[in-house]
């Protein structure tokens, strides 16, 4: 017998384990339009509260999944991958991990956020590029993957539309910080992307969603098996936030700091380590290679060769953007009319980073969302920011601002004061904590 919404809500509750159909009939009925809003409320609060066992977290995910279109890429010759990142500061992987994975002929069709609160968003990033279409028609993006072997596009309405209502729902009503929402979530989206496989970038640290390993690693553990429980096969790799991957933070600066790894002209060596070894995992688990040293060469070789520069190249080309971006990056990226190096007080050695603090300090520059409304500026934004370990004097600044007017600079560059701290350097905490296998 199936149960009424209301009882659905009162199971989970009252810590009831529930059942695959009833979780079905609650997210359809959402979906259609028979579960209201505030039942939904209710339910995201049960479950926030009770939590769910990993048959009620898969079978959430599948009826969030099957809320809308789900993606079919049998029609390609090769395997079909994606990564997702929890988000953090200076995040950029993306920009590089879809093209040098499709110079391996790995289609990566991605889809991709939006930043809130201090974590960038990958689509926002590709906004700073003119002409680029985060929203294409399905026949383009099917078009730009098929061509290109990568397209990097923002969810539309019909894939996971559910997940869509409901975290909206979540965000106003506390129940955010749930890990079998969260993880129902992000794989309800990759679900219906179609993928043949995906691995996961779960941050921890000062600039993590998770800021500690043990909540990174119930988030990482929950999604990986949750992923393989739904048939996708998924592993996880927790890496480091305790300071911005990137030496840049702010969407139109990523970029630059993207192309600029693309080519060679400069690339961070822990964004180079995170890349690389987020691209050899998807090497290896969509059978291209048959040990993690020799997808290493080969992702290596294929950002090395400029082969994924290139292919970075057409995807902005065939969604829109400049056919000559790569060649012309700085003719078509706007600068921001206040660029300054921001000083420390005095001499020391950076000892710790509030990578938080940091991604508030963009905010304020306005290249950051405290709403999902919010309009952001894509030229601000810090780059040539220093990392731990980093000798600063009156010389050497922490970072160099990139701002749209003197109030705004003025409360960035307190901010950015305020997240640094120097002293002795600790050990750092190592750059990939734990990797998380497939069940």
């Amino acid at each position: 017998m199936s149960h009424l919404p209301q009882e659905i809500i009162a199971l989970k509750r009252d810590g009831h384990r529930l059942e695959a159909a009833d979780i079905s009939a609650f997210v359809a009925g959402f979906t259609e339009g028979s579960v209201s809003h505030a039942q939904a409320a209710a339910f995201a609060m049960a479950v926030y509260f009770q939590g769910m066992g990993m048959d009620e977290r898969v079978a959430l995910t599948l009826a969030m999944r099957d809320s809308g279109t789900v993606l079919d890429w049998s029609d390609l010759d090769g395997p079909v991958a994606d990564k997702h990142s929890t988000g953090g500061v200076g995040d950029n992987v993306s920009l590089m991990l879809a093209p040098i994975l499709a110079a391996l002929g790995i289609y990566v069709p991605m889809i991709s956020g939006r930043g809130l609160g201090h974590t960038g968003g990958t689509l926002d990033k590709f906004d700073a590029i003119p002409g680029y279409q985060t929203s294409p028609d399905n026949a383009l993006f099917r078009r730009v993957v098929k061509d290109v072997g990568c397209a990097i596009i923002g969810q539309t309405a019909d894939l996971a539309p559910a997940d869509k209502t409901l975290y909206a729902i979540r965000d106003v009503t506390g129940t955010v910080e749930s890990i079998p929402l969260i993880t129902a979530s992000i794989l309800s989206k990759k679900l219906a992307a179609g993928l043949g496989a995906l691995v996961l970038d779960v941050k921890t640290g000062s600039g993590a969603f998770m800021p500690t390993l043990e909540k990174s690693r119930e988030l990482a553990e929950s999604l990986v098996a949750v992923a393989n429980g739904a048939g996708l096969r998924t592993s996880a790799l927790i890496t480091d936030m305790n300071e911005p991957l990137a030496s840049a933070a702010g969407n139109g600066l990523e970029v630059r700091n993207a192309v600029d790894f693309l080519t060679g002209a400069q690339q961070d060596f822990r964004l180079r380590e995170v890349t690389l070894a987020l691209c050899a995992e998807m090497v290896v688990m969509s059978g291209k290679a048959g040990s993690a040293e020799e997808a290493l060469q080969m992702v290596s070789a294929a950002l090395d060769n400029g082969r994924a520069a290139e292919k970075f190249g057409q995807m902005v080309s065939a969604l829109g953007g400049p056919s000559d971006f790569i060649a012309q990056m700085d003719r078509h990226l706007a600068a921001a009319p206040i660029v300054r190096d921001v000083f420390a007080s005095g001499d020391g050695v950076v000892s710790a980073i509030d990578t938080r603090g940091v991604g508030m300090a963009v905010v304020a520059l306005g290249g950051g969302r405290t709403n999902p409304a919010d309009s952001i500026d894509h030229r601000v934004g810090f780059d040539r920011l220093a990392g731990l370990g980093a000798r600063v004097d009156g010389k050497t600044p922490i970072a160099r601002m990139h701002a749209a007017d003197e109030t705004s600079a003025a409360e960035a560059e307190k901010r950015i004061l305020a997240a640094y701290r120097f002293g002795n350097v600790n050990a750092a905490a190592p750059l990939i904590a734990e990797r998380i296998n497939p069940t």
